[in-house]
């Protein structure tokens, strides 16, 4: 069908839709980004127990390992948002390894974390719940920004990406986290593990709703547009 043969009414939607875009920028310009978000996190986490607890800070050599364990986190954002381009999806072999190093990462910067004393179930879940609802709480915010560009993008596996957006942010709480919780053993699984896990569900779910609430968005201008037409 050539130009002469379109219907007016059909080229008059068409252009109607037509809309100039903002390209994408690379995956990496837009983790770094995240960057002062990241910055805001490890400084600011220690910085509010502190002043509200006045507990113990960790030593200086502790924050080189935060700041490792930052750039990790930026890694597996950017990771993110290459999964949330249409045609740029990461392979099982490189998710598997962004998985392994995710780990191997979170393992490797707490291993100097210290056994606590014994305590009662009681004060031991009382921990648990603060550790937890303190990295729930400032990352949430941090959240919202990856969120966005992931939802700028067309993913195809969106609850993916959601979740390697919530590892990624998870991560870089837990730089600020372990800067005043230097307690390591079943504290640091269920605790601080336990925030990351929270946060790679929350990215999932809030990346799935996002996408179901914009094709319902589409299906209602597409239904509107077919109106317009008849």
């Amino acid at each position: 069908m050539t130009h002469t043969q379109v219907p007016a009414e059909l080229l008059s939607a068409v252009k109607r839709d037509l809309q100039p875009i903002q390209p994408l920028a690379s995956p990496s310009r837009r983790a770094l980004v995240l960057l002062p978000i990241g910055l805001m996190l490890v400084a600011g986490m220690p910085a509010f127990w502190h002043w509200q607890a006045h507990v113990k800070l960790a030593p200086w050599t502790w924050w080189g390992a935060s700041a490792l364990e930052m750039v990790l986190s930026l890694i597996i954002l950017a990771a993110a948002f290459r999964e949330a381009v249409p045609g740029r999806e990461l392979s099982g072999r490189k998710l598997s390894t962004l998985i392994v190093m995710a780990c191997a990462g979170f393992v490797i910067f707490n291993s100097g974390a210290q056994l606590p004393p014994p305590t009662s179930p009681h004060d031991w879940m009382h921990w648990v719940w603060e550790c937890i609802y303190m990295t729930i709480s400032f990352s949430i915010p941090a959240l919202v920004t990856p969120a966005w560009f992931v939802a700028r993008a067309l993913p195809n596996r969106p609850a993916l990406a959601g979740a390697l957006c919530g590892l990624g942010v998870g991560i870089m709480a837990d730089a600020g986290l372990r800067l005043f919780c230097w307690d390591g053993g079943t504290h640091l699984i269920a605790a601080h593990g336990g925030a990351i896990v929270l946060l790679v569900a929350l990215g999932a779910m809030c990346a799935t709703l996002v996408e179901r609430i914009k094709g319902r968005s589409a299906g209602t201008s597409d239904s509107l547009s077919a109106r317009t037409a008849d």
